[in-house]
């Protein structure tokens, strides 16, 4: 699967309506022929990425049968675009996307950056407009489970404030009254600090790329896990940063591999979830986690330690953090209210020492200047009235009584959970086919799936799939999928 530049990730494209299996009218009205409808759609997928380099095509029997035209027109389709270097026939096989070949461009060398993670095929898609219910790689929990309430209490209540007070100016390092607030929150998890270890930002994402900013230089190795949050990988690629991935199981990282790589590539920093990986949902032990340190001190490696899922931990269960057992010294701490609250409410917060929060501010001030006030206060009143951790409390219920019922769907349709997650709303499963053609195909149909190709650091098509339990019980998605399956599964024709 090859890489995708985000300069030219535009909008996507009306995503159809058909389904895989049925009939529909042919793409374009007029003269143009049949063969050149199939090539112009084919062409055009391929161009926006949904059949990407290395994939294979929809076999000649289920094009024909999802577009309602011959199979002598398909196959003259897909010739038409070997002919043009855009596919590649392999016999007994069936028809793949070609590699391009890079440009050769008369200028300078320039220095060798990272491949570009293909994090713009995913976000873009989770924002074209499929509904919640038909997105089973939707990455936020949906509407009806969000904090739509408090957010329409917290508005109510910040536009009593005096209009002086709503229409001063922001401050850089965030809202004071909500950064002592976070202050309190982080001596939950035992991490002692004061206002003055918080940046306010607007969310992990922002978090992360001032960090990647401030620290990382072009050429320098960062360690992640392998499988990892793409949106974290694009950042990284994006800025010229090596990425090696440590290699993950139903238990968290392999502790014994990440101890080689750091010895073999001497990395800058570890970027890691210790709580409800994405995408597996693993829970870093308390011996994993001080080995994990240990490794990080003898090979001076920073730690990001995204903990954007904390709020979905239960309250009595067991989950160290770094940033507890490190307090602040080597690792920098990133959180965030939009998966609990609602992706719309971009809040999020690092907690670091004093001077690296001083230095990430100025990053923030000249990039965005501060976090929206008006938001602040909002995540602030739902955070000091009680009413977030009774909404969190009604979540982790609710994803209790859905969690085993959805990896029982999937396991039913041949899908093999990788561990099993007793908290979150993430499931990390092993489709049995490749899924990135799994992938286009939902696309197709209107339907969003999340590939494992998305997740790793190499970007290795693969059979590895992330489901969110709380967007994937809709009965026609799945009868879409059992179907889909059955033709992925069958023998190429």
């Amino acid at each position: 699967m090859g890489p995708i530049h985000l300069k030219n990730s535009t909008q996507p494209a009306p995503v159809s309506a058909s389904v895989s299996g049925g009939t529909q009218s042919p793409l374009l009205p007029g003269r143009i022929s049949l063969v050149d409808q199939v090539a112009q759609w084919a062409e055009q997928r391929i161009a926006e990425r949904v059949f990407q380099p290395g994939m294979r095509m929809p076999s000649v029997r289920e094009l024909s049968l999802q577009r309602g035209v011959s199979r002598f027109t398909v196959v003259e389709a897909y010739e038409r675009l070997v002919a043009r270097g855009l596919l590649l026939a392999r016999p007994g096989s069936g028809f793949y996307v070609r590699e391009q070949a890079p440009r050769r461009e008369r200028r300078a060398a320039a220095p060798v950056r990272s491949k570009v993670i293909d994090v713009g095929w995913l976000a873009r898609n989770m924002l074209s407009g499929i509904a919640p219910e038909r997105s089973p790689g939707f990455g936020s929990l949906p509407a009806s489970m969000c904090g739509g309430e408090m957010i329409r209490l917290g508005l109510r209540a910040t536009s009593a404030f005096p209009l002086a007070q709503l229409s001063r100016g922001a401050q850089a390092q965030g809202y004071l009254p909500l950064r002592e607030q976070l202050v309190r929150k982080l001596a939950e998890i035992e991490v002692a600090a004061t206002p003055a270890h918080v940046l306010t930002t607007t969310g992990c994402t922002q978090s992360f790329s001032l960090i990647a900013e401030h620290f990382l230089k072009p050429g320098d190795v960062v360690l992640t896990g392998d499988p990892a949050w793409s949106a974290q990988l694009g950042a990284l690629a994006m800025g010229g940063v090596r990425v090696v991935g440590v290699p993950y199981d139903a238990h968290g990282p392999d502790l014994k591999a990440m101890a080689a790589l750091a010895a073999q590539h001497k990395p800058r920093m570890l970027v890691i979830n210790s709580v409800l990986h994405n995408p597996t949902g693993t829970v870093l032990s308390l011996a994993s986690a001080y080995q994990i340190l240990r490794i990080a001190e003898q090979h001076d490696m920073l730690i990001v330690e995204d903990d954007v899922y904390a709020d979905f931990v239960p309250d009595n269960q067991a989950a160290p953090r770094l940033a507890s057992l490190d307090q602040l010294q080597r690792v920098i701490y990133l959180s965030s209210f939009s998966k609990m609250l609602a992706p719309s409410m971009r809040v999020g917060y690092i907690a670091a020492n004093p001077q690296f929060i001083e230095d990430l501010m100025l990053h923030k001030l000249l990039g965005s200047w501060a976090t929206p006030e008006l938001v602040e206060r909002v995540v602030l009143h739902a955070l000091t009235e009680g009413s977030y951790r009774r909404h969190c409390q009604r979540v982790r219920a609710r994803l209790d009584a859905l969690r085993e019922p959805a990896y029982q769907r999937f396991e039913a349709l041949g899908f093999q959970l990788l561990g099993r997650p007793s908290a979150g709303f993430l499931g990390w499963f092993d489709a049995g086919v490749d899924t990135n053609q799994l992938a286009a195909a939902g696309l197709e149909a209107g339907y969003l799936f999340a590939p494992g190709a998305l997740f790793s650091p190499t970007q290795a098509p693969g059979t590895l799939l992330r489901i969110n339990i709380t967007t994937s019980d809709d009965a026609s998605m799945l009868k879409w999928l059992m179907k889909t399956l059955e033709q992925l599964r069958a023998p190429a024709q």
